[in-house]
């Protein structure tokens, strides 16, 4: 770079006129008036030409960024059973099951909550789906205690407690166990 270059920072929104040359430190003359040092890798003449000699001579390692300069590394792959997918919902409260409950006995409220969960954890298994929640609500645990009975009676899952932050004390996880062949 020679006294007089118009000169750009590399890594700023600065350019200018180079007033002085000091081995490695340059001074820049900005549009705003203002002199200010930089040494040599730092600026890049953006009116004149560089000779290829002096092309071959400059370090461009500060200029590449870390980002440019790393290597594509391996991306872990993530399995489909690794992934956090939202469970199956099914709310076993009478009142989103049926329309009306009038005339109904609790014995029979029971059964088509129990025949509906029977149901939908058949659906599931077939589907391949392999979390399943069942909302019953917290009340007296007649239902909690009938499901468990349902869920006890398949080889292929295992239950617990849903996310209390979400769902309180009134829901079940129900976890299939997928075989390879079917």
């Amino acid at each position: 770079m020679n006294k007089g270059d118009k000169v750009s920072v590399l890594d700023d929104a600065i350019s200018g006129v180079v007033t002085a040359v000091n081995g490695n430190e340059i001074t820049l003359l900005t549009a705003d008036g203002f002199e200010i040092n930089y040494s040599k890798e730092e600026l890049i003449v953006i009116d004149g030409s560089i000779s290829k000699k002096e092309l071959a001579r400059m370090d461009y390692s500060s200029i590449i960024t870390d980002k440019e300069n790393k290597k594509p590394g391996k991306t872990k792959r993530i399995k489909p059973k690794e992934r956090n997918l939202p469970p199956m919902e099914v709310d076993l409260h009478i009142n989103q099951l049926l329309p009306k409950t009038k005339g109904l006995n609790n014995y029979e409220i029971l059964n088509i909550q129990v025949d509906t969960a029977k149901r939908q954890l058949d659906f599931a298994i077939s589907k391949r789906i392999q979390k399943v929640v069942f909302i019953h609500g917290v009340g007296e645990g007649v239902l909690r205690t009938e499901l468990a009975y349902l869920f006890n009676r398949y080889d292929n899952v295992k239950f617990y407690d849903a996310d209390y932050q979400k769902y309180g004390r009134g829901a079940t996880e129900v976890y299939i166990y997928q075989s390879k062949n079917t």
